[in-house]
């Protein structure tokens, strides 16, 4: 049996679901990556932690931080990976000093309760396809057929624990949930 991981990250709220769903349909359509992330999947990862026996010392640091709910504005859609073959597709958002602030309060709680967290610079993203399938190679180009032409906004209100389900549609269940202060 697959042993649970687990990630803290931002919910988004359904219409925003709703909006990032909407433009991934065409890529969807044309079967240019091998999988796509269920809709009720998306979030912003703040920190993964992998597989956890006791989540109660990081559930106490993490449900004390103070942090008031902030907007976030969605801007385009981006690739990780290898440049002809990239490995993940995303949207992302519009860069955002409150959340790289809640994103280091959060990283840093899971630190100091013991958790070997990722290294990379933070690079905020909603991942909504894997695995660039076509027999072609990829090209911004072709990526720029799909760029929104706007750029809604949304509010964060809480940093949810998900539990990851890989055998399962959708896949993250949320075990947790930390909302942030109303303005």
């Amino acid at each position: 049996m697959l042993k649970a991981h687990y990630f803290f990250a931002l919910s988004l709220p359904e219409g925003t679901k709703e909006y990032i769903n909407a433009y991934m349909e065409p890529m969807r359509l044309e079967g240019s990556f091998k999988k796509w992330v269920h809709p009720e999947d998306y979030h912003l990862t703040l920190a993964f932690l992998g597989s956890a026996d006791d989540l109660g010392p990081v559930m106490d640091k993490v449900e004390r931080l103070t942090h008031p709910s902030f907007s976030l504005t969605l801007s385009r859609f981006g690739t990780f990976g290898k440049g002809d073959s990239p490995r993940i597709l995303w949207m992302g958002v519009e860069p955002a000093g409150m959340l790289h602030r809640l994103r280091n309060l959060v990283y840093g709680a899971c630190e100091e309760v013991g958790f070997q967290l990722d290294l990379r610079p933070f690079s905020p993203h909603i991942t909504v396809g894997r695995k660039w399938s076509e027999e072609y190679s990829f090209t911004h180009e072709w990526l720029d057929r799909f760029q929104p032409a706007d750029r809604p906004t949304f509010t964060a209100t809480e940093v949810v624990l998900y539990q990851t389900h890989p055998d399962r549609l959708p896949k993250y269940e949320a075990v947790q949930t930390i909302p942030l202060q109303t303005n």
